[in-house]
């Protein structure tokens, strides 16, 4: 049986956020969340992680080590893994995320990774492309006549009207600017980045 991943709205909205916040960079983040069954993953909330050093291993490993601290300090684990290109186009996982993916794999046996369609962020689609592992290699996730994200897949978001009420987040309240990532906080300790409560569900 296929594992059915629901993505909560405050998930969805820190990622595309991220995405937006730096749209001519590659951005990468981890989910958090818990299996809810032997074939359902609750995907809670979103750890933006990089923007710049995004292809250094060291940075990489020392941000998921903060973010599974802080998974585990809330009875949750490291679920997926996200990215986003600066590319419009491009929507391919790079040889890092898959090694992330894998990583995160070792620890959750359901993981999946996904990256961000940079184009259907501003239409109010679901902007998300799911991987899967097949094997030793990670690859977009087939469902026989089914869209991810769609009546009947098994990638579902559990707000419909996230990708559009992201984009009013965006366009009209600027929110995007309150989000920090783990290489902000590396400049700035202020900034908390495995929370960030300013862009939690309590503020949309």
């Amino acid at each position: 049986m296929s594992t059915k991943y629901s993505i909560s709205h405050q998930a969805y909205v820190k990622l595309a956020l991220h995405a937006a916040k730096y749209p001519h960079k590659q951005v990468t983040g981890v989910f958090i969340g818990k299996s809810t069954g032997p074939s359902a993953v609750d995907i809670v909330d979103a750890i933006p992680l990089l923007h710049l050093q995004t292809n250094l291993r060291l940075c990489m490993e020392i941000g998921l080590a903060l973010a599974r601290n802080h998974a585990q300090s809330i009875g949750l684990e490291l679920v997926g893994y996200y990215q986003a290109s600066g590319d419009l186009d491009n929507t391919s996982l790079t040889p890092a995320g898959e090694r992330v993916a894998e990583a995160l794999k070792a620890g959750f046996a359901q993981a999946a990774a996904f990256v961000v369609i940079n184009e259907k962020l501003s239409t109010g689609e679901p902007a998300l492309l799911p991987y899967l592992p097949q094997g030793s290699l990670w690859k977009i996730a087939q469902e026989a006549d089914v869209q991810p994200f769609t009546s009947g897949s098994q990638f579902a978001l559990k707000n419909t009207s996230s990708p559009p009420r992201v984009l009013e987040l965006i366009r009209n309240d600027r929110l995007h600017e309150k989000l920090g990532d783990f290489d902000d906080n590396l400049e700035d300790v202020s900034i908390d980045w495995l929370k960030n409560e300013l862009c939690n569900d309590s503020s949309f």
